[in-house]
């Protein structure tokens, strides 16, 4: 069961890695910083189409990510 969920878990941290990578950069420096900030703020709906598609997929592979690590901690220990 151990070995299972480590395997899970790297490849839950490969595909985390490529998604990440495979998202286009939001801003371009420090002003970009502070509209990306303002348009967060008032809700200003940027992502479309498969941005949006590799945001949802980037948060279930972080949650997956950081319930495998604790699951794997927990087995180990």
């Amino acid at each position: 069961m151990e070995t299972l969920f480590k395997v899970l878990l790297i490849i839950f941290s490969v595909a985390l890695i490529a998604i990440v990578l495979l998202q286009k950069g939001k801003s371009a420096g420090l002003s970009g910083a502070i509209t990306g900030g303002a348009e967060h703020l008032f809700g200003k709906q940027k992502a479309r189409g498969m941005e949006l598609v590799l945001q949802r997929v980037t948060m279930g592979l972080a949650a997956g990510f950081f319930i495998l690590t604790i699951v794997v901690a927990y087995v180990v220990g």
